[in-house]
């Protein structure tokens, strides 16, 4: 298998646009003395089994400064509504088996984890979307709903994305049932990927706020990989000094 994926073409895309409503210019802001958006392409570009990474952006303060790192940036178009459609529009022009959407605020990004994602769904044909899946250790994510949990089937295909606590404990004295959090981090076939935004928007959907379950309500799979990774996003600024502690440790650089 890892002889055949390495003859295919996997395109890593960063999305990132300028006008974030809780942090405008947030791909802008400094770690360590350098520009999240910098960071999070230089830890992408890790991944073993990626050919290429770009950035897709719509504002050219963003394109000036990956220029200016000497990544690899594609003007989009600024009336997507998702980071999904970014990358969509970059697959119409930029020819690959497999699309790695990689969140732009995710500045500690695990180059491994990118490798997980992409080998899930690698591994089966049939197979059209992946995303990732950690352990939750802190029983106060449980009941977050800002932490979105997932549970799957043998096979290790999601069969449902909730805001809730899911699986619901019925039995509690047979123990703690194990909890999951998604990981917001994608990995697409080519023809599923062009014709995701066409997809009719469910009720699960409309519901929980969750564009995955678009995927799970119109029938497709979405193979879901184990990973260790504990995500560290920047949302607002304050997290902005959570993120710099990390990136102080030696395990992060």
């Amino acid at each position: 298998m890892i002889h055949s994926i390495v003859q295919k073409r996997i395109l890593g895309v960063i999305p990132a646009r300028f006008a974030s409503s809780r942090f405008p210019g947030k791909a802008l802001a400094l770690i360590g003395g350098r520009p999240m958006i910098q960071h999070v392409w230089e830890r992408t570009r890790r991944a073993r089994y990626l050919s290429e990474v770009l950035i897709a952006t719509d504002d050219d303060r963003i394109a000036s400064c990956v220029r200016s790192f000497g990544g690899k940036v594609c003007l989009t178009s600024g009336e997507h509504l998702s980071g999904t459609d970014r990358v969509a529009e970059i697959a119409w022009s930029n020819i690959a088996n497999l699309y790695v959407n990689i969140q732009g605020d995710e500045p500690l990004i695990d180059p491994d984890a990118i490798d997980a994602a992409i080998l899930s769904v690698d591994s089966d044909d049939d197979v059209v979307m992946g995303t990732l899946k950690k352990r939750i250790t802190d029983p106060a994510e449980i009941a977050d709903p800002n932490v979105v949990k997932v549970v799957t089937n043998l096979a290790g295909d999601a069969i449902y994305f909730s805001r809730s606590s899911i699986p619901f404990d019925r039995n509690p004295r047979s123990g703690q049932p194990v909890f999951y959090k998604h990981v917001g981090l994608y990995v697409y076939r080519r023809d599923f990927l062009l014709r995701f935004s066409d997809l009719p928007v469910g009720p699960l959907e409309a519901s929980e706020r969750l564009e995955q379950l678009r995927a799970l309500e119109n029938g497709f799979r979405i193979r879901v990989g184990l990973t260790e990774y504990e995500s560290f996003g920047v949302d607002v600024p304050a997290d902005l000094n959570r993120v710099n502690q990390l990136f102080a440790l030696e395990s992060f650089r």
